[in-house]
């Protein structure tokens, strides 16, 4: 496999990060309790309390999807509704998984951005109180979002007081977590618990794990965070959510996590210097040529350039990767933990002879 070029089409394309693989084989001995009364899921949850406040409260779940759909169930009473981009992955890439096992309706809002603005979320604030519409019950938000973009941490606080002046709460995908803590140069607390944020969906496969996430509350002192911790045990394991053997788990969110997110943040720098690395490529190939284009800033892991259908096409024939946007024909390019300058350097090399440079 490693004869082959590594694609661009996902950074859950990449394998498992070493350290993690190692953390998998270490815990492999011996009989620990299942269902997460395990040694190593101990030292998770004091991780979280480490990366998140110490009133903070972790759960392992399998995957993304599931990470969302508990949050989001946990977060909201059966009449609620989500608030959420047009763009989220909760909305556009989860099969309709909370519609369908959640049984939410989400309230979208168009954006060009992938991000949600104060005055973007109250267009939905109305007819509190009226039996016929959905009631909102939760925001929620995409950190770094499906078009590449980055909540700075003024945005999320802002979004957060807005969610609770409305009685509403405020749920952060977080399933490139990493990736924006490393573009920020904060810490995962910054801009999740001292900003406000209710409930995270922490992301561990796409920057390094083999399957593993978890949802945080991010303060069980509080009513409502406390209400939110009770109700996570159940709402995960009648969501076929909860693992048996999860020490296996727990060490992959530990080997990332520990030490202040050292490793997954480390994953994080390195993807994203690889995303700018290969942004400006593209920029200085369209200054040559008006046959690509790229308008959306690289702020973390991915890159948007538009290309014609011809090249995206030769060009997929040697690199994997999604056409984005089936009008306009922009692309996306997601750089892993695992990529390579050699990685870059070959995909550049390749448009610029398509482009015939």
């Amino acid at each position: 496999m490693d004869s082959n070029p590594r694609g661009f089409a996902s950074d859950n394309y990449a394998g498992v990060h070493p350290r993690v693989m190692d953390a998998i084989v270490k815990v492999n001995h011996g009989h620990e309790v299942a269902y997460g009364e395990d040694s190593v899921s101990a030292r998770f949850d004091e991780v979280v309390k480490e990366l998140f406040g110490e009133n903070s409260v972790g759960f392992p779940i399998f995957n993304g999807t599931g990470a969302n759909v508990v949050a989001l169930q946990a977060a909201t009473n059966r009449w609620e509704s989500v608030i959420c981009a047009s763009s989220a992955h909760i909305h556009v890439d989860e099969g309709g998984a909370p519609e369908k096992m959640a049984g939410l309706k989400l309230w979208t809002v168009p954006s060009d951005d992938g991000k949600l603005t104060v005055e973007q979320a109250k267009s939905q604030i109305f007819d509190m109180g009226v039996v016929h519409r959905a009631q909102p019950g939760v925001i929620s938000i995409t950190q770094t979002t499906e078009m590449g973009t980055l909540y700075q941490v003024e945005e999320i606080r802002q979004l957060a007081d807005f969610a609770h002046e409305n009685g509403l709460l405020l749920h952060l995908d977080g399933a490139r977590i990493s990736n924006a803590a490393a573009a920020l140069g904060e810490s995962f607390r910054t801009f999740t618990t001292d900003a406000g944020v209710d409930l995270v969906s922490l992301g561990g496969t796409k920057i390094g794990a083999m399957a593993a996430e978890a949802v945080i509350v991010t303060d069980s002192s509080s009513e409502i965070g406390s209400a939110l911790a009770d109700a996570m045990p159940y709402l995960r394991k009648t969501s076929m959510q909860l693992a048996s053997k999860m020490r296996f788990m727990s060490a992959q969110l530990v080997a990332l996590f520990e030490n202040g997110a050292g490793l997954a943040i480390s994953n994080g720098q390195h993807a994203n210097r690889m995303a700018q690395l290969l942004y400006q490529g593209v920029v200085d190939l369209a200054q040559k040529s008006n046959l690509v284009s790229v308008d959306n800033p690289a702020e973390a892991n991915a890159v948007f350039p538009t290309l014609p259908e011809e090249i995206t096409l030769a060009l997929q024939q040697k690199y994997r990767f999604y056409v984005w946007n089936q009008q306009t024909g922009q692309v996306r390019w997601m750089c892993s933990w695992d990529t390579t300058e050699d990685d870059v350097r070959g995909l550049l090399a390749a448009l610029a002879g398509e482009l015939g440079l």
